[in-house]
Formats: C-alpha cells, sequence, structure tokens
C-alpha cells in the first residue's frame, strides 16, 4: 500500500454542491450543518463515486458525517440497501449510530446497534426486518456471522472506523474473519488516526484500489489550540493537586485519566467525598452502568468523569474543557488521543499533567515526541499555612543546627529591627520550605532542575554500584 497522502480541495464547498437527496439535506440543516469540514471535503466525492477509500483523521474531526452522508444519500436514493459500521467500542457503535439516525431520519433510514452485554434476539430480529445500517462491534458481529444468525445481512457500503483503536484492543484478527463473510462487491472504507503497519496490511487485504486522504501531517503532534501544562509534584500530593487544580481551574466538562482501574474508583469516591460531581469510567463496569454514567456526562448531569484509557476509547464528548493526566500515560500516541479529547471545533482547551520526578524524563520523552508546547507550572494557595503546616516549620526551626556565622549576621544587620529581620528570616525559610507546608502545589523550574540533577547523580551511581557488583 502506498503511503497516506494529503489532499485538498483547494477552495471553500458548501454541501449543497454535493446534491444530496433532499430528505438528507434537510437533516444537514436540523443538525445544524453549515460548511463541510477538511475531511468531509476530501472523503464525500470519493464515496459518492463508489471507490474503495482510506482516512486518515482523528475523533473529532467530522469523520461520522464524512462517510455518513454519502452512504445516507446512497440508501436515500435506492442506490445501495444495506450499509455496515464497525466501530471498536459499544459507545463509539451508540454514538455513531445516533448521528447517523439523526442525519437520516427524514428519508426514514433505520439504524442499529449491534454489541455485547446484551441479548441477541432484538438485534437478529431487527437485521431481518431489513434495518438499514447496522453499527456494530466486532466482537458481537463476529459471532453473528460465524453462528449463521445474519447471513441475510450483506452490506454494499462497509465502514471500517477507528482501525488503529481496533488493533491496541485486540480486534485485527476479529476484524478479519468478519470480512471473511461480507461479500466481495461492496465499497469498503477505513478510517483511522494512525497508519501503523498491520493496519496498512488489513487495508491492502480489504480494500481494492482505494484512493487515500489525510487530514494529519506527516508527523503525530498535539492540537495548538490546546494549552499544555505540567506539574512536578511529590507522589503523596496527587489527589490535593488534582483537588486544587479542579478548585481554582475553570472547567465545565472536563477528563482525569488514571492508568488503573482501581484509582479510577478511588479518585471517584474522593471527590464525590468533597462534593464534586464525578463519575468513574472502567472496563469493570457492567455494560448498563457505562451507558448511565456516559449518558449523564454527555447531558452535562456529570461534570468531572475519572477514566482509564480503555474505557474512554470511542468517547467523543463536546465541549470538554480541560484534560487532567492524574497519571502520564505510558507512551506519546496515548498522551495526544487524551488530550485531543479538548480543543475540538476550534476551541481552546487546556490539558494538564501531574508528573513526579522520577517520572519527568519521561515526559520529556512524551514532550520530543509529539512536539508539543507544555508549560511548567506551580498551584499557589489562597489560605496560607494550615496548623500542621505551621507545626512543621516550628519543628524545623527547633531542629536547625545554629550556623557558625550566624551571630556575624545578626550584628552586621543590626540596624534592621529586630522583629522585622525575625519575620524576613522566617518568611526566607517558609519560601524554601514551601513544598512541604502545602502553600504550594508544584515545584518551580530551579527547584526541578536540582533535584533532576540530584536523580540523575543517584541513578548514575546505582548503575555503578551494579556494575561493581557484577564484576565481583
Amino acid at each position: 500500500m502506498n503511503e497516506l497522502t494529503s489532499y485538498f480541495k483547494g477552495k471553500d464547498m458548501k454541501f449543497s454542491e454535493f446534491d444530496f437527496h433532499p430528505d438528507i439535506e434537510k437533516g444537514l440543516k436540523i443538525a445544524g450543518f453549515r460548511e463541510p469540514s477538511p475531511i468531509q471535503e476530501m472523503a464525500i466525492p470519493i464515496i459518492k463515486n463508489g471507490s474503495d477509500m482510506v482516512g486518515q483523521a482523528h475523533t473529532g474531526t467530522g469523520k461520522t458525517a464524512a462517510f455518513g452522508l454519502p452512504m445516507l444519500d446512497k440508501l436515500a436514493k435506492g442506490e445501495i440497501e444495506r450499509a455496515l459500521v464497525i466501530t471498536p467500542t459499544r459507545e463509539l457503535a451508540t454514538q455513531v449510530a445516533d448521528e447517523l439516525y439523526h442525519l437520516g431520519r427524514f428519508a426514514g433510514i433505520r439504524t442499529l446497534t449491534v454489541y455485547g452485554g446484551v441479548g441477541y434476539g432484538r438485534q437478529i430480529a431487527l437485521i431481518h426486518k431489513g434495518v438499514q445500517i447496522v453499527v456494530a462491534t466486532p466482537g458481537r458481529l463476529k459471532d453473528l456471522y460465524k453462528k449463521g444468525k445474519i447471513d441475510i445481512l450483506n452490506p454494499e457500503i462497509v465502514v471500517l472506523d477507528e482501525a488503529d483503536e481496533m488493533l491496541d484492543m485486540g480486534f485485527l484478527e476479529e476484524i478479519k474473519e468478519i470480512f471473511e463473510y461480507i461479500p466481495q462487491n461492496r465499497q469498503t472504507l477505513l478510517f483511522s488516526a494512525t497508519m501503523p503497519e498491520p493496519i496498512k496490511e488489513l487495508a491492502n487485504h480489504i480494500l481494492y484500489q482505494p484512493e487515500f486522504i489525510s487530514v494529519i501531517g506527516d508527523n503525530e503532534t498535539t492540537n495548538n489550540v490546546i494549552e499544555q501544562r505540567y506539574y512536578v509534584i511529590s507522589e503523596n500530593q496527587r489527589d490535593e493537586a488534582i483537588v486544587r487544580l479542579l478548585e481554582t481551574e475553570k472547567t465545565d466538562k472536563c477528563l482525569i485519566f488514571c492508568r488503573m482501574k482501581r484509582e479510577v474508583d478511588r479518585l471517584t469516591e474522593h471527590l464525590q467525598a468533597l462534593g464534586f460531581n464525578a463519575g468513574g469510567l472502567h472496563g469493570d463496569l457492567e455494560q448498563r452502568d457505562r451507558e448511565v454514567i456516559i449518558k449523564s456526562y454527555r447531558r452535562g448531569e456529570i461534570k468531572i468523569m475519572v477514566a482509564t484509557d480503555v474505557a474512554s476509547r470511542g468517547l467523543d464528548v463536546k465541549n470538554v474543557t480541560h484534560v487532567f493526566n492524574y497519571h502520564i500515560p505510558f507512551d506519546p500516541q496515548s498522551y495526544v488521543h487524551r488530550i485531543g479529547r479538548t480543543g475540538r471545533a476550534g476551541k481552546s482547551g487546556q490539558a494538564i499533567t501531574l508528573v513526579t520526578t522520577e517520572e519527568f524524563k519521561e515526559l520529556q520523552r512524551i514532550q520530543k515526541e509529539v512536539g508539543a508546547d507544555m508549560r511548567l507550572a506551580t498551584i499557589q494557595s489562597s489560605e496560607g499555612i494550615d496548623a500542621s503546616g505551621l507545626e512543621y516549620l516550628e519543628k524545623q526551626i527547633r531542629d536547625t543546627d545554629i550556623h557558625s556565622d550566624a551571630s556575624k549576621m545578626i550584628e552586621h544587620m543590626a540596624d534592621m529591627d529586630r522583629a522585622v529581620l525575625l519575620e524576613k528570616l522566617i518568611s526566607k525559610f517558609m519560601s524554601i520550605e514551601q513544598h512541604n507546608v502545602g502553600s504550594q502545589i508544584g515545584f518551580d523550574q530551579n527547584t526541578v532542575d536540582d533535584m533532576m540533577q540530584g536523580y540523575v547523580g543517584e541513578q548514575k551511581a546505582t548503575r555503578n554500584n551494579n556494575r561493581r557488583k557484577k564484576r565481583r
């Protein structure tokens, strides 16, 4: 397969130029569509022409309408009878089906979602009744085909959406098996944010002389309308840091990413106990509970979603103002996908990452690989030092050994009022100890530089000790 290439029309287009069926035009107008996005402008003519296509685009670029509108148009005009969309997750399947329903409702086009966790009966019955569009997840779809339950489903257009997500989730073999059941005389469309080799090989296997379009540059980079900050903290400051950020940032909807399911549960309960409107999302939740939480989040009934990467795949929610990385992601691609949930449709967004000194090198690697412009920040407190902080400082002062030159300094500053001198010296000490008394969360640049030098020195010493042990 040839490398993906970018393609642009070079002129501003209107949806009216695509000559859609009047009922599809009506759905478009009511849905608020005005001008096609780049992926729509590029994809729609190709799909209307009947060619196979590979499209490289992120979630949130309008790709559902990019493949959905020409597909609905063909159905409305009687050019095809059935279409199939395969998505990696139940949440994305529901979302895609909803959008297709609203765009095609005036043409009477019926849409069905097919996924696991619910009974087979209704899904099979509706397919046999002649529903025109099936939006399905790989596991349930393969199961239905394999058991001979949906032999009647012979789609003339097949869309493989979020192909790289399917690869990450281990669905590639299921996808290949599904295509063995689908007739060869079909139009096939593949969409993916990235194009790793297994996806290119899959495209070669299931597509026929496809056209290639992309709305992503040569390098995978982060959105420049997203302001990216990071806070270098101690491990025991994570909860306090995220709470302080939620209190001080002007958030509407926000996403907080954790690495583990148990951390999602613990943090969600902690935030709820503090009065925050938070919900948790991870793979161990029952399907019904997942759907309730996601719907509540979309409607704005839940303002804070705490989630793992896997659970949030395919979750596309509008007006997410902030993405918080409670834990740094494992790889640069995950970072791009995470923060891409904000800053949609030209709106600005905030991406905030918490890291410890041990994780700082990993953050620098991500920053370099994705070309991210990240800014170091600290979180200031307006409440001053609490009782425990004052107690800590008092102990530090009482336990401090007197420097041999301290009396000379006092004599040198004899012109200053003793009370003022004492206040200034204590203020200096407090500024040095501020990270330990709760007045500030996050280390400043000088402290980070000093800590990293010490950390690098410790790592070097450890490696040298290990080498010496091996020699013995």
